[in-house]
């Protein structure tokens, strides 16, 4: 469920500041045989190109036509973005940590929210000096005290593609480090949102 919080550019700055992810796994049930939905799509042609961690990804899909489809490489901690094929854009990403693992698997895009928030993981700010006093906190688990506030994780150009796990804005810190969700760079979050759609197929491998 979306949280009620209001997403304003205030909060921005915080995305970097917060592990954020999705709430609790769900069990498998989007998963698939690459016959189905995948059927109208193309085998991708090319991999993948190198790129720096400083660099953190590159884009050239715009102008490009053809079904999209999206790889993530747990191992290599990157996500690739085809169209008909083709590698238009390659990033870094943060994954599930140990015991929260990213699932491997086939899924589609089964939801698109471009001011997405967790429902259950954020921070806990002082009312008065804007401190945060948790940067960690779960809901029902971490109760804000007198004078402090639980504020939702922002999860910004989020695609959901497996129960409660997608993949959205986040801190990368070098390694797999989110609750299941997959974080990317922002200016690679919002070009994966904006060149996928709905059905479009995830790959996690």
């Amino acid at each position: 469920m979306k949280s009620q919080h209001i997403i304003t550019s205030s909060l921005l700055p915080l995305v970097a500041m917060f592990f954020s992810s999705c709430g609790l796994i769900t069990p498998i049930t989007e998963a698939t045989s690459a016959a189905g939905y995948l059927a109208d799509y193309r085998t991708p042609a090319t991999e993948e190109k190198i790129i720096s961690p400083t660099e953190k990804g590159y884009w050239d899909g715009d102008g490009v036509s053809g079904s999209p489809l999206i790889k993530i490489n747990l191992e290599k901690q990157q996500a690739y973005f085809y169209k008909g094929g083709q590698l238009v854009g390659q990033t870094f990403i943060s994954t599930g940590s140990e015991g929260r693992r990213t699932p491997k698997g086939t899924y589609k895009v089964t939801e698109k929210d471009k001011d997405h928030t967790s429902s259950l993981y954020g921070v806990i700010k002082d009312d008065a000096t804007g401190e945060i006093v948790n940067d960690d906190a779960k809901t029902g688990r971490n109760i804000p005290k007198a004078g402090q506030t639980f504020v939702h994780a922002p999860m910004l150009n989020f695609l959901r593609f497996n129960g409660a796990i997608g993949m959205h804005t986040g801190h990368l810190p070098g390694y797999a480090a989110s609750h299941g969700c997959v974080r990317l760079p922002n200016y690679m979050a919002e070009h994966f949102y904006e060149n996928a759609r709905m059905g479009t197929p995830v790959i996690v491998e």
